[in-house]
């Protein structure tokens, strides 16, 4: 177990002091590492025995990328793009704003709601951040809303994009942990929508002790509410097609990813938001985003072929064992663990960097590891609104400087602590993680 503390001792100089890419400070300590671990030459101390390392490392970086479920990464990122370019957040927020704000706050909560449809076809937690602070924050402003309610609710709404299906980062664990990525589409659907309630009533509560930050809006029709809906229902029936067929077994998550692209692609045609100029830079976009993952994915591969061969798996079971406590108590130390990782570390570097160390202990200790792989997203989703790095929130003080940090963060309690509430309920009954994919999967 000395060998992989004192490689994470350096993992973190690397990144935090140094700041070197996740992916290369993970790769350059997976090869030495596991060159350590394959003996050293006694007869100059400084050559390492590189053949094992070396072929590790290839062999990770080939496989990675004959992966042929990875090909779900680009198409669903493909297909988030054009949905954003699409401009289709504005409709989304409209018939949120159509039914929700003519009460107290209804314009915060018609956000909240409007990010979860956003983040349901875009499926990041920063574009849908970025993207609803132009969307909404012009509206509450008009309106008199505090800006630390209005900026909160889009932070805190964002984060919903790395938990509703199609979700990037349950991709990425399910390939980390090789878990059905499609059970796992399927049990992040109850703890989404579960958040999205939670965040309506953290609202609710801000506004019930100070009326005055969200003030009622005007009642709108209920012809102008059909005419909004009928605006997204383009955007609702691609969801419905994706993530439909993924749970009914029609199709795969790759084929699915497919079919949300070029469904994606024709809805963009048709509200002619396309040309070949914005055709280039999506696809470029795409491929750059692509590449970063890939990249950090191969980085944690190699990192986790080395700790997994120094034994800290089987050393950190020993030592839960030999200490005689319970397995609940083990995942409290462990969320405990992930939500002060959440203050210096981003959500995907979060996750990239603990569950090669803490999946095959939870899973040794009998735990689902679908339920584990949700528990994860959430407690990595309070991480992008908990300071001082909360990434959602510096995203959105990049895109409306006017609004200081210190205000967002300080609108930003309530839901953290909605999202603690989720957490909480989410680690303690199970079934609201697993209902879903024993119902459609037995």
């Amino acid at each position: 177990m000395t060998i992989a503390l004192i490689s994470f001792a350096i993992l973190l100089l690397l990144i935090i002091v140094l700041r070197m890419p996740l992916a290369f400070a993970m790769a350059l300590v997976g090869v030495l590492g596991f060159a350590w671990l394959s003996g050293l030459n006694f007869d100059n101390l400084m050559t390492f025995r590189w053949n094992g390392s070396l072929a590790m490392a290839s062999s990770r970086v080939i496989a990675t990328a004959q992966e042929y479920s990875l090909s779900v990464i680009p198409l669903f990122i493909l297909m988030g793009n054009l949905v954003t370019r699409s401009g289709l957040s504005h409709e989304l927020y409209r018939a949120s704003h159509a039914f929700l704000g003519h009460f107290r706050g209804g314009l915060s909560m018609a956000t909240v709601v409007a990010c979860g449809g956003f983040s349901a076809i875009c499926g990041s937690s920063l574009a849908t951040a970025a993207t609803m602070s132009k969307v909404a924050m012009p509206s509450m402003r008009k309106y008199g809303y505090d800006d630390s309610l209005a900026s909160a609710s889009i932070a805190a709404g964002g984060t919903l994009g790395i938990l509703i299906p199609p979700s990037v980062i349950l991709v990425i664990y399910g390939l980390l942990t090789e878990s059905s990525i499609r059970e796992l589409f399927a049990a992040g659907f109850i703890p989404g929508m579960l958040g999205i309630l939670l965040y309506l009533a953290a609202v609710r509560y801000i506004v019930w002790r100070n009326p005055e930050k969200g003030p009622s809006g005007e009642r709108t029709t209920w012809g102008d509410r059909i005419d909004a809906l009928k605006q997204v229902r383009g955007i609702l029936g691609l969801f419905a097609l994706v993530m439909g067929g993924i749970y009914l077994g029609v199709f795969t998550p790759t084929e699915a990813a497919g079919i949300g692209a070029g469904g994606a692609f024709i809805i963009a045609l048709l509200r002619r938001s396309l040309n070949f100029r914005v055709l280039f830079e999506l696809l470029n976009d795409t491929g750059r985003t692509t590449a970063m993952l890939f990249s950090v994915v191969i980085g944690a591969l190699i990192f986790s072929s080395f700790i997994t061969r120094a034994g800290l798996p089987e050393d950190l079971l020993a030592l839960v064992t030999s200490l005689g406590v319970s397995p609940m108590l083990v995942i409290l130390v462990i969320l405990l663990i992930y939500v002060l990782l959440g203050m210096v570390f981003e959500s995907l570097s979060m996750l990239l960097l603990t569950v090669p160390v803490f999946f095959p202990l939870v899973q040794s200790l009998g735990f689902d590891p679908i339920w584990f792989g949700i528990v994860v997203v959430v407690v990595t989703e309070i991480s992008l609104i908990t300071p001082p790095v909360g990434m959602n929130v510096f995203v959105l003080s990049a895109v409306m400087p006017d609004v200081r940090t210190g205000t967002i963060f300080r609108g930003i309690t309530p839901f953290w602590c909605a999202d603690i509430l989720r957490l909480g309920l989410i680690t303690g009954v199970s079934w609201i993680s697993l209902a879903l994919p024993h119902m459609l999967y037995g």
